[in-house]
């Protein structure tokens, strides 16, 4: 698996990279703008991640009306998977909030949260070439491969999120 962290290396700021990724986010400067920077920073996580979805739905109405039924129920569990993330980003509790307005978060610790949530954007774009490698595949013998491959980025997402939440709860009180 794809370590996470090695994703958002590069020369730019996580930080920069973060925001130019995100219509009007903000940042997570000032303490009053905590709550809506990570409002609008899972909202559009969660709309890139809900495309994405859709277009594996999309995907298995194609192998039904191919005749490829029988590889329906391979391609859900990466549905499922991802449906999960989205979840998951949409119910979580919001952690620059309330926890915030009582703790002044450090700026290592703050740069990881960056670092966390760009490799969730830059992810998007792997499980989008993935998608896109499923359905090139529909009729040949690489379909049960790139079913597997969609299956496991969907699953590295997952492990993404769970080890923001971590760092999340890791923040020094």
């Amino acid at each position: 698996m794809t370590d996470i962290y090695n994703l958002v290396s590069g020369d730019q700021d996580p930080i920069k990279k973060l925001i130019a990724k995100i219509p009007g986010f903000k940042g997570y400067v000032e303490r009053g703008d905590r709550r809506m920077s990570d409002k609008i920073l899972r909202e559009t996580i969660a709309r890139e991640y809900e495309a994405q979805y859709q277009r594996i739905s999309s995907l298995q109405r194609d192998l039904i009306s191919s005749g490829g039924l029988a590889y329906v129920d391979d391609l859900e569990n990466a549905a499922i998977k991802i449906r999960q993330f989205i979840d998951r980003v949409k119910t979580a509790s919001y952690g620059y909030a309330g926890l915030f307005d009582a703790v002044k978060i450090r700026e290592e610790e703050l740069a990881n949260i960056y670092q966390y949530d760009l490799a969730l954007f830059e992810h998007a774009d792997v499980v989008r070439n993935a998608i896109d490698n499923t359905a090139a595949s529909i009729g040949t013998d690489g379909l049960p491969a790139s079913i597997r491959h969609l299956t496991a980025v969907s699953q590295e997402v997952l492990d993404a999120f769970n080890k923001r939440s971590d760092a999340m709860k890791g923040i020094s009180l």
